[in-house]
């Protein structure tokens, strides 16, 4: 079976392809069209270092895949537009509406990692590894705060406001008179930076291509 003929003319050469070729390039073009990876075989690595999370002092190398760089970007976009991945102003902020932001994002971001098929984490370790990212801040950079302190505040910040000598004062005023509030609010700065960090993480990886 002959794939290329050649034919040899004074003037110039021909060259016939066998249609075995034809095919065989028309099946490559529609491999590259619906393999999704095909473009990433040599996407960039992505180096994460936990220790400015606090968490150990290890670096995470990450080489991540079209589906990471989805769910990153959409964690991005929810951290980015909302409050809990915005630095916390003292004058301005109040504790109430930063601890309800935080709660509705554990719910977003919990969705969203459920999206990753669990096929994927089973068989790319790159996904294993931005899971396990995610539910370390998440876990031992927000929780721990949220265990501590909410309930507490919540509970004097309902009695406070409902006091007469409270009415008319600002919620950022009232909360100031928490009796461990220098405390509570140290600790929320902390936990703020870990969320910061998670958004520039996201961000990083969801454009790692275009940089």
């Amino acid at each position: 079976m002959e794939f290329i003929n050649f034919k040899i003319t004074l003037d110039h050469i021909i060259i016939t392809l066998s249609t075995w070729w034809l095919l065989i390039g028309f099946l490559f073009i529609l491999w590259m069209m619906f393999d999704k990876e095909w473009t990433w075989k040599r996407r960039k690595v992505y180096e994460i270092s936990t220790l400015e999370l606090g968490f150990g002092n290890q670096k995470i190398i990450l080489k991540p895949n079209v589906l990471d760089q989805q769910i990153a970007y959409k964690i991005w976009v929810e951290l980015s537009t909302r409050k809990a991945g915005l630095t916390i102003d003292e004058n301005t902020d109040v504790i109430i509406e930063i601890y309800n932001s935080w709660y509705s994002l554990f719910g977003i971001i919990r969705e969203l990692m459920k999206d990753i098929p669990i096929s994927k984490i089973c068989t790319n370790g790159e996904s294993e590894k931005l899971v396990e990212l995610i539910i370390n801040v998440l876990n031992k950079g927000i929780r721990p705060h949220l265990t501590k302190w909410q309930a507490q505040f919540r509970k004097w910040y309902e009695n406070a406001s409902l006091k007469v000598e409270n009415k008319g004062k600002a919620p950022q005023e009232l909360q100031k008179e928490f009796p461990k509030y220098n405390d509570l609010f140290a600790d929320l700065k902390k936990t703020n930076k870990h969320l910061i960090y998670l958004s520039e993480q996201m961000k990083k990886i969801a454009f790692l291509m275009a940089q």
